[in-house]
């Protein structure tokens, strides 16, 4: 009984130090949601989302609404997603503060610049989706469709729509966090991945086929930073792991 409390005492502290980082984490997001709802607004935050979709159809021209609650549901979503994307760093750091207590300090090496990148890669996947592909994907879009067709997307699926393709980009924008952990972790080494380079290549294309719509714009602008963040990761594993080597490794 004696030798089983210790263990029952640190398993309790763990949850309890799970729950208090889980709270900080929804406080930190609920102070970031409540920030936009005053400043700017939801509905400037969804005005600011629809811009490029706006400025890609005629002058004059506005997205509609289908549902009854529709205009006032979609611009509070939007703003919770920009919330939690805005307090992810915080979010990432309350993991990374629960986790590092159990960590040796060339864990902590590898760990905290993951942490870090991790979120910036992801911020920076979606502003390319929005200031890069959005503007050039509508307008193709529009110019395509035919001249006796009104182009009035509704609000709802126009921000499906948006939520999805800036996920996917977001989580593209990773492949350089996960090739330096494979290489890391000794799955696979640098080498092996340059030989099959070719295979990464045309695996880009096919995911950005699936993940895109169908049109040729929207699958180079992803399936080409997804090769070049690939290169960028094999350039990159080789110093993250000398740097994150264990003592022992190193002799």
């Amino acid at each position: 009984m004696t030798s089983k409390a210790p263990v029952e005492e640190t398993f309790i502290s763990h949850l309890i130090e799970l729950r208090d980082r889980l709270v900080k984490s929804s406080i930190g997001i609920a102070l970031v949601t409540a920030f936009l709802m005053f400043w700017p607004g939801p509905s400037h935050i969804y005005d600011f989302i629809a811009r490029p979709m706006i400025a890609a159809l005629p002058a004059g021209s506005k997205m509609i609404a289908t549902g009854v609650i529709s205009p006032f549901l979609v611009p509070m979503k939007v703003t919770l997603v920009i919330a939690f994307i805005l307090a992810l760093p915080w979010v990432l750091y309350q993991l990374w503060a629960f986790i590092a207590p159990g960590l040796y300090t060339h864990e902590k090496r590898l760990v905290a610049p993951l942490v870090i990148s991790s979120s910036v890669l992801f911020m920076a996947g979606v502003a390319f989706c929005y200031f890069f592909v959005f503007g050039r994907v509508f307008k193709f879009i529009n110019e395509f469709s035919p001249s006796s067709i009104a182009v009035t997307p509704d609000i709802e699926n126009y921000l499906d729509f948006v939520m999805s393709m800036c996920l996917a980009f977001g989580a593209t924008f990773e492949v350089p966090v996960v090739v330096v952990i494979l290489v890391r972790m000794g799955l696979v080494s640098v080498d092996k991945l340059k030989e099959v380079r070719r295979y990464v290549i045309v695996g880009a294309f096919v995911v950005a086929a699936i993940v895109t719509p169908p049109d040729v714009v929207s699958q180079l602008s992803l399936a080409l930073p997804m090769c070049l963040l690939f290169e960028l990761g094999l350039l990159v594993a080789p110093v993250f792991v000398r740097v994150t080597q264990a003592p022992e490794e190193l002799s």
